[in-house]
């Protein structure tokens, strides 16, 4: 579990004020920055907990040449914060998720938590912000699959891996 300290919000705070443009009220920013402080279960699973420290540690550029991102959504059964750390690819003002759990016969508890939970928080590097996600229609997954494979050729094999459909999410803020 990570709990986020005074100095990260503080910066964070710093931030999304600088960040507040038409439309955007100091209040919003204000519940993104309290979201953030409050105490987040980071993703139980070794390799995404490195993950979301390398992520931190290099303000958001974990792995170079990759575009990723840290989502939290609200836990669909315990109402706790969780967070993840997910590659993305955009799609005009979008980003666009696949919810591969690697090819695994189950969608992943991320996508599960934003189905029963659209509001969510994402981070793009040092930037954080509330985002609604949503599944993709079928046409938009036809146009995108070949986008976000070219971004993460894992992604092919982990469909042929699973009868599962892979579903892709789009989180507009």
């Amino acid at each position: 579990m990570t709990v986020v300290t005074d100095e990260m919000t503080a910066g964070v705070a710093a931030g999304v004020t600088a960040g507040v443009t038409d439309g955007v009220t100091a209040e919003v920013s204000a519940e993104v920055t309290a979201e953030v402080s409050a105490e987040v279960s980071d993703s139980p699973n070794p390799w995404v907990a490195e993950h979301i420290r390398r992520f931190e540690e290099t303000a958001g550029q974990p792995r170079p040449g990759i575009s990723d991102l840290l989502l939290t959504t609200r836990g669909r059964r315990s109402g706790l914060l969780r967070r993840t750390a997910l590659a993305y690819v955009r799609d005009g003002e979008a980003y666009v998720l696949t919810a591969s759990n690697a090819g695994a016969d189950r969608h992943p508890a991320w996508y599960l938590n934003l189905v029963a939970e659209p509001a969510v928080t994402l981070q793009v590097g040092a930037e954080t912000f509330r985002a609604t996600a949503r599944p993709a229609t079928p046409a938009e997954v036809d146009r995108l699959w070949p986008v976000v494979v070219a971004a993460m050729p894992s992604y092919a094999s982990y469909r042929e891996a699973t009868d599962r459909e892979i579903p892709l999410v789009l989180l507009t803020p």
